[in-house]
């Protein structure tokens, strides 16, 4: 049998080539901000359980995940052999490599991953041709769930929001300044933290401040990250563009551009491209 993953920073969705209506979801792996044995950890204690009996069918791994560079894939990939099998082939890629074979298959197109972090590439359809690199949620990753929540805590906290606002925002969230602060310096996984502040946009999606934060956020992304790359109508993954879709959209065109396809998660044709490679 055939398992293929899809990684991101904050969850990991798992399901086999043979039996793809069955999806298991374990917490995200990524291997620039978890060592070897966190990562096994989440392999035993949540991905094992729930593989059972096929465990020891499997012949084929393929991962595809945040993080994984050529550098970074091989602790991912000892990880595996080290708790799932031994004996499988295991391939680890990027999840922007993911991505792009599971929106567009073997077809070219610009490819945009809008989760918890964000990236993008052109896709030729065997190879990907990176343009600006995505830098993270400190340096990068405009128009990302952690970017978003690293911007909104900003403007709550200097007060460029308005008073109902930053209200709303304290009543519905639970925060304070100080468990913001702690969260984001001193305990670990921030960028899991800011993503998840992110929902507080789209709960307050119809008011005239959150809307113009949103398209400004997305428009950065276009500006920063897509404006390099050949001119051409633009593909998305993610849990970000599945959700925020209508701003999106919105500031694609304000930026001159179109949005094609967009997807929550890539696994659907990533399926589809491992059963047509067989």
């Amino acid at each position: 049998m055939i398992l293929i993953a899809d990684s991101g920073s904050t969850k990991t969705a798992w399901t086999f080539v043979e039996d793809p209506s069955r999806v298991i979801s374990t917490q995200g792996i990524n291997p620039f901000q978890q060592d070897e044995g966190a990562i096994c950890a989440i392999l035993q204690h949540e991905l094992l359980p729930a593989l059972g009996e096929k465990a020891a069918s499997i012949q084929e791994i393929h991962f595809y995940g945040a993080g994984c560079t050529p550098e970074k894939a091989p602790i991912v990939a000892t990880a595996l052999r080290a708790t799932i099998s031994t004996t499988a082939r295991i391939n680890v890629e990027s999840d922007m490599l993911g991505a792009a074979r599971g929106l567009c298959g073997r077809q070219p197109g610009i490819v945009c991953i809008l989760g918890t972090g964000s990236n993008s590439c052109y896709y030729d359809g065997r190879n990907l041709h990176p343009g600006i690199p995505a830098l993270g949620y400190i340096l990068g990753d405009e128009g990302s769930g952690a970017y978003i929540g690293k911007r909104l805590v900003g403007d709550i906290l200097k007060r460029q929001l308005s008073d109902d606002l930053v209200r709303l925002f304290f009543d519905e969230t639970h925060e304070t300044q100080a468990s913001i602060i702690q969260k984001v310096y001193r305990e670990p996984l921030p960028n899991r933290f800011l993503a998840s502040l992110s929902p507080f946009c789209a709960r307050h999606r119809q008011h005239p401040a959150i809307h113009a934060f949103l398209l400004d956020c997305f428009s950065q992304f276009f500006l920063r990250n897509i404006l390099p790359l050949p001119h051409g109508q633009v593909h998305f993954v993610g849990s970000i563009a599945h959700y925020y879709r209508n701003e999106l959209t919105e500031a694609a065109a304000l930026q001159g551009y179109t949005v094609g396809t967009i997807l929550q998660s890539p696994l659907e044709g990533l399926v589809k491209y491992h059963q047509e490679e067989d």
